[in-house]
């Protein structure tokens, strides 16, 4: 019995020990793609890290929460090769973008906007995904002349009148998340490893019958999104920072936006911005809206719709001006 004992705990510690070198492993390879995939930009407003892909007219394709530039890459690759180009930053407090004193959505703005003068850009539309529709919506308004259109995707907004908690998504294992999993690189690898689905309903905020009768594509896109979190340590900032901002700041003067506007949402979005997409189409001159019956925050199910409507979109947008 004794000998049993032993034996099993030994294999328990190799196994443990395999297990972390894996993760040191990765933890390595994660910090040196996303360093060689991103350059930094001295602007007025301080450094702004970015990628850029394709060549066209641009687009400022602006990150959620859990971010950075890489988590927009799909989209980015979609505009590269459609004739636009696509000019991903890290907003405040992710990756390789410091987090400043005032790291509101109206600073976020004027930062992308002090990033396009660093590029020599002119004029960009605003994609703004989820967290990122915030600022992309600032932008919209403190740059108007700058604008070319606004894409607002599953946007994180706060509609006046609306309780803050709605925004939260209703899982029992959010707050656990939040304080443990999206605060460790280690917890964070060993939970998008080795049980991944922890995490559809607290990070992808979608429905998780829905992820597992999804398509196997469709599963892995939602898998590679909760993935990219990895390493948190160097998003805990911005993290931190948007979810004092985010759910703080409500959409205000949106009827000012003047530029074409696009908005998209699911109906069954577990951070509920369907809401937030709806108040915008209602309040933005001309705007329109898609709103999916379902597909949870990652729209799943609908992601060549998507994909379509915004290449559609844009393409319109810019070929009028």
């Amino acid at each position: 019995m004794k000998r049993t004992v032993l034996v099993a705990g030994t294999l328990l510690i190799l196994a443990v020990g395999l297990m972390y070198v894996q993760y040191r492993s990765d933890l390595s390879a994660a910090r040196r793609e996303l360093r060689a995939g991103s350059q930094i930009a001295q602007t007025a407003c301080g450094p702004v890290e970015y990628a850029v892909a394709g060549s066209g007219p641009a687009v400022l394709v602006i990150h959620g929460a859990g971010g950075g530039y890489s988590q927009v890459a799909a989209i980015s690759e979609l505009l590269a090769t459609s004739g636009f180009q696509a000019i991903a930053m890290s907003r405040f407090g992710y990756l390789r973008t410091p987090l400043p004193v005032d790291a509101s959505p109206s600073a976020q703005a004027d930062a992308h906007a002090c990033l396009l003068d660093a590029l020599g850009v002119s004029k960009a539309s605003a994609l703004g995904l989820s967290a990122g529709a915030p600022s992309a919506i600032q932008f919209g308004l403190r740059h108007a002349a700058r604008c070319f259109a606004l894409v607002l995707l599953v946007p994180a907004i706060t509609v006046p009148g609306r309780d803050v908690a709605e925004t939260t998504p209703p899982s029992a294992f959010w707050q656990l998340v939040f304080d443990y999993v999206l605060r460790s690189d280690f917890a964070i690898w060993v939970v998008t490893w080795f049980w991944p689905e922890m995490l559809v309903e607290t990070v992808l905020a979608t429905p998780l019958d829905e992820f597992r009768h999804a398509s196997g594509a469709e599963r892995q896109r939602g898998l590679g999104v909760i993935r990219d979190i990895f390493p948190v340590s160097l998003k805990v900032d911005g993290l931190k920072n948007d979810t004092l901002v985010t759910i703080t700041t409500t959409a205000h003067h949106l009827e000012r936006i003047t530029v074409p506007t696009l908005a998209i949402s699911a109906k069954d979005d577990l951070y509920r911005t369907d809401g937030g997409a709806q108040h915008a189409a209602e309040q933005i001159p001309g705007a329109r809206l898609i709103l999916f019956p379902t597909g949870g925050h990652a729209w799943l199910g609908h992601d060549a719709e998507v994909r379509d409507e915004l290449v559609t979109f844009l393409r319109g947008a810019t070929s009028s001006q």
